[in-house]
């Protein structure tokens, strides 16, 4: 079950043709969004440079990660196609792989390391918890956001051997629709070329499978984490609202959010939650950093979160 939030007034929308901005005091993100400036000084204040030094995302910095990230990129875009997409979304759909509670599988995520990320190279629980204390800090009255920021990654657990071990192109990076045109603005769009869906005619145009606003759901997306904890979420009952399954579903979908691509598929409920969306996008890039959490103090609160929004046991 889901639950429909009133959207607060102060978001922005930015779809084809359209762009509502609050008010002037505004901070402007990497991509063209805009965002409450909070003005309370123990407000999340976005950092300029990553932990390695760089600006965030910047994929062409001469960084330690760079080589593996860009190699990552290479096998993803091979690999991800409509009929893979198809194939695991059946496979894992069947939530057969184990029974745990939500504060278990962060757990898991100590053994994890995003190869896609050119960010962080922290374990994941660390940014779970970074990105939902940040939120917290700035939006104290919305719990289900804390939560969203808390679980957002949980999927990435696709890349442990209790879940089939799937390659890191397989669970992480940048997501992208399938059945359409692959847009320009997605990261490393040069690897595409060798994709067995670049040859498919009926894969080649702007709306491709698809009927412009059809809604992002009716959109098959390349598979990874975000789908995963998705359907994870969903199909064990949540009672999270709906803004909060299109966040964990859509936060990689960088070509919307960053560069605008693909919001000729939206229909208006994805526009309303491309707002809260927008909102979590700024937390979830730009409060990856060194600095530790203590996981023990904050534990209690985001357990009786848990307990709120999520049975004591999930499939997975």
């Amino acid at each position: 079950m889901t639950i429909l939030i009133e959207q607060p007034a102060d978001l922005v929308s930015q779809v084809e043709g359209e762009e509502i901005l609050s008010d002037t005091n505004d901070l402007v993100l990497d991509g063209g969004f805009v965002m409450p400036k909070m003005e309370s000084e123990f407000g999340f204040e976005a950092p300029e440079i990553n932990s390695f030094g760089h600006s965030f995302r910047d994929y062409d910095a001469e960084s330690e990660r760079q080589k593996t990230v860009e190699e990552f990129y290479r096998l993803q875009h091979i690999n991800q196609t409509y009929e893979y997409v198809k194939r695991m979304r059946e496979e894992y759909g069947k939530l057969d792989k184990i029974e745990m509670s939500i504060w278990e599988c962060c757990e898991l995520l100590n053994n994890v390391v995003d190869d896609s990320d050119p960010d962080l190279d922290e374990p994941q629980i660390e940014h779970l918890l970074q990105t939902a204390e940040a939120i917290r800090k700035d939006y104290p009255n919305e719990d289900w956001l804390h939560l969203t920021g808390l679980i957002h990654d949980l999927g990435k657990v696709l890349l442990l051997p209790e879940f089939g071990e799937l390659p890191q192109w397989a669970v992480v990076g940048d997501t992208f629709p399938l059945g359409c045109a692959f847009d320009e603005s997605i990261i490393h769009h040069k690897y595409f070329n060798d994709n067995h869906d670049s040859k498919n005619p009926d894969y080649n145009t702007k709306n491709g499978i698809y009927q412009e606003g059809c809604g992002l759901e009716n959109v098959v997306m390349s598979w990874g984490h975000d789908d995963y904890m998705y359907l994870v979420a969903k199909e064990n009952g949540t009672t999270l609202p709906s803004s909060a399954l299109f966040i964990i579903r859509y936060h990689s979908f960088y070509p919307l959010h960053k560069a605008g691509a693909y919001t000729h598929l939206m229909n208006e409920e994805d526009v309303e939650n491309l707002k809260w969306l927008n909102i979590f996008n700024k937390y979830d890039l730009y409060s990856k950093s060194k600095v530790r959490v203590d996981v023990e103090e904050v534990k209690p609160y985001y357990i009786s979160l848990i307990e709120k929004y999520f049975p004591a046991k999930l499939r997975w």
